[in-house]
């Protein structure tokens, strides 16, 4: 590719600021672009924040609050926030005069000062570069499933390239880099690896309600809370602090000293070509690296678990990284780890987990009533799936529930009959798991180990039930409300998940077919017979000692002989 040159930087600039770029939807559902201010003066009247990428929408809110924080100096502490929550907008002279201070720092296309990345980044070379490694939905030398192709993949509207870059910030796959001329890091004109962008370590969480106000405010936690620490002399984002150059950022400098520096972390030195008219190609380096262990007190987006690991290597007592959504599993078989546990008894063994800190604020809302009794709120989850040594993106996940506000509140009822009924789901299924194992034994299938076809009926067929229970539970978490009975809601919980479980489990006994129905000694030294109406016992009685408060009343059994 030829070389690409900035161009005259007289001639061109794109203002985040006055320019329309981010992505939203509006409350009656229609999408288009807003510039910043016109996104925190409208905010009541928007839904949210919607990028191509589930991670670009992540990767945009994080700058907003970020902007919020220092424009409203804070929140400070419960009431500030009260005030900013009784009030039917946002403040946007605020906001707005905020951001005039730092206009040139958020000119994507500024000539010494461009918003997230570094004017005079180059190679020793001078290499030009294409798009395809700014744009994620396009990973390098393997462009399939992507809407980019062609033309697409030739310019980007300036608007289209400031979301990308704030993607690419937070995102960014890790593997080799560009070697910046000026990085002491680059070895034969390459960045090796430093891992992913920053967001890419988090098992990211945030909530979600009604409006896109409402939606910064509840994760605008107060920066020196009982649930993050920071440091007010240096945490501040990176356009009040001196522009990047190529080279890492000391650590002394970079931190992070707070939420401030984590929202806008710089993971890469980034450098856009092209003009007003399109961007056409990217730059992009390593920046500064991060170490996640004991951040739990700065980052409130993730989950945190205890590595004993770490804890080991550091020879530390007590360490916490973050936790990874998994990606096979639906979010309401995690809530544990996103919801408040009850606070922790003087000496007993630290948690092993620890929930999100935006979660852990929301619970001190409802606990002081700062919050609608009646309020429900969307927990979001958001990841990327690293593969080939974290190089590529193999998958982004998302996945959401939408619950009353007393599930936070992990001394109330409701919450814990929130958590007992996902694990009531599991419970069950592991009935369903077993009965599937049975069958196929009982039809002539052995073997113990994982990829032995007793196992693979089982995960095929719990595949099933979790798709089955799914469904059923997001419907009842969502009907439960302020006034919802915990130990009726319980009842009814079980009573659905039986019915489900029960059915799907009478549907694989029915087709097992006859070799499952006469049997065979599964130990031929204890004589252990199974056989599909044997399995089938099993199934029934472990599902009631499972699912002990169904309101189901089991018809007697069909006739059928158990055979010898």
């Amino acid at each position: 590719m030829e070389n690409l040159q900035m161009p005259d930087a007289a001639a061109t600039s794109f203002s985040l600021i006055e320019q329309p770029w981010i992505p939203v939807l509006d409350l009656s559902g229609r999408r288009r672009l807003v510039t910043l201010n016109e996104l925190f003066a409208q905010a009541e009247e928007l839904r949210a924040v919607a990028g191509e990428l589930p991670t670009q929408t992540s990767a945009v809110l994080r700058l907003l609050l970020a902007i919020l924080h220092r424009a409203v100096d804070g929140p400070g502490d419960e009431r500030a926030w009260q005030g900013l929550w009784r009030r039917s907008d946002l403040p946007a002279d605020d906001i707005a005069g905020y951001l005039d201070e730092y206009r040139d720092r958020f000119d994507l296309l500024h000539p010494v000062t461009p918003f997230y990345q570094v004017a005079d980044l180059r190679t020793q070379k001078g290499d030009g570069f294409g798009l395809e490694r700014l744009i994620a939905d396009v990973p390098n030398n393997a462009p399939y499933l992507t809407t980019r192709l062609g033309p697409g993949l030739a310019r980007l509207t300036p608007a289209e390239a400031a979301v990308w870059l704030v993607h690419c910030q937070a995102y960014d796959t890790s593997g080799i880099k560009s070697g910046a001329v000026g990085d002491d890091r680059v070895k034969g004109g390459k960045g090796y690896p430093i891992g992913p962008a920053s967001c890419g370590s988090l098992g990211l969480v945030y909530l979600e309600g009604r409006t896109l106000r409402e939606t910064l405010l509840l994760n605008l936690v107060p920066l020196d809370s009982g649930y993050l620490r920071q440091d007010p002399d240096r945490d501040s984002p990176v356009w009040e602090r001196e522009p990047h150059g190529p080279t890492e950022e000391v650590e002394r400098a970079r931190g992070p000293y707070g939420l401030l520096n984590l929202y806008t972390w710089q993971s890469r030195r980034i450098r856009l070509f092209g003009d007003q008219a399109g961007i056409t190609g990217a730059m992009i380096a390593n920046g500064d690296r991060i170490a996640w262990p004991n951040l739990h007190q700065q980052e409130p987006m993730s989950g945190w678990r205890r590595s004993a690991n770490q804890e080991k290597k550091l020879g530390q007592p007590l360490v916490y990284l973050p936790a990874l959504h998994d990606h096979t599993r639906a979010l309401w078989r995690g809530l544990t780890s996103l919801l408040p546990a009850p606070t922790e008894r003087p000496g007993a063994e630290a948690a092993s987990r620890r929930p999100p800190a935006v979660s852990q604020w929301l619970a001190r809302l409802r606990i002081r009533q700062l919050i609608d009794d009646g309020y429900r709120v969307t927990a979001r989850a958001v990841g990327v799936v690293y593969g080939n040594q974290m190089s590529v993106v193999d998958e982004v996940y998302q996945d959401a529930l939408t619950m009353p506000v007393q599930a936070f509140d992990p001394a109330g009822p409701l919450a814990v009959t929130i958590v007992d009924s996902a694990a009531d789901a599991e419970a069950a299924v592991l009935t369903l798991r077993r009965l599937a194992a049975d069958l196929c034994r009982a039809a002539g299938g052995y073997g113990d180990r994982a990829e032995d076809p007793p196992a693979a009926a089982a995960d095929r067929t719990a595949e099933i039930g979790y798709a089955k229970l799914d469904v059923l539970f997001r419907r009842w978490l969502g009907d439960l409300g302020p006034h919802s009975d915990p130990a009726r809601a319980r009842i009814q919980w079980q009573t659905l998940a039986y019915r489900c479980v029960r059915r799907l489990g009478r549907n694989l006994v029915e087709q097992a077919g006859p070799q499952a129905w006469a049997g065979r000694y599964v130990d031929q030294e204890k004589k252990k017979h199974l056989s599909s109406p044997l399995a089938d016992k099993f199934f029934r009685d472990a599902l009631r000692r499972a699912l002990p408060m169904a309101a189901v009343t089991e018809n007697p059994p069909v006739s059928q002989e158990v055979p010898a």
